[in-house]
């Protein structure tokens, strides 16, 4: 899942989909951009968010940390605080079927069932993936979402 909120958001969700699938794996499938209201925040900068799917050798370990460098590289500063606007982030939401629960990485993300910014991209792109611990499909997910902040396809020249 990737999300911009600062800078040229366009441009860092292309640049870190092009990232990934040079330093992670080949891109299988990626939901439109959309444009997002904030979640959690009283910030005002709309987000734009877009999911991926795609297929990697790597492992969980691996992936997570290349993606903290891949955001790092397109400016994203971690001050500690949650939910502040950035340039980029980069979240991974499921791999594979796997349930990991570690101080820094859990799997799947503890909170996607609770956000439509996740979960509208993700339905585009994989609607039948079932949720490995609540046993539902990303489509049912949505469907009992109570997240009601609004989710657009924001319309550009490049979409996926």
């Amino acid at each position: 899942m990737l999300g911009s909120n600062l800078g040229d958001r366009i441009y860092l969700i292309d640049k870190a989909i092009d990232l990934i699938k040079y330093q992670i794996g080949s891109n299988i499938k990626t939901s439109s951009v959309y444009s997002t209201e904030p979640w959690g925040t009283q910030n005002p900068l709309p987000y734009l968010n877009a999911a991926i799917s795609l297929m990697t050798s790597e492992t969980v370990e691996v992936v997570l940390k290349k993606i903290m460098s891949i955001e790092k590289k397109l400016g994203r500063k971690r001050d500690g605080s949650l939910n502040a606007p950035r340039t980029i982030d980069i979240d991974i939401i499921f791999y594979e079927n796997l349930i990991i629960k570690r101080k820094k990485l859990t799997i799947p993300h503890p909170r996607m069932h609770l956000r439509r910014f996740v979960l509208v991209p993700l339905n585009e792109i994989e609607p039948d993936f079932i949720h490995p611990e609540f046993k539902l499909s990303v489509g049912e997910l949505l469907k009992n979402c109570p997240d009601d902040l609004s989710v657009n396809i924001y319309k550009t020249e490049n979409q996926y």
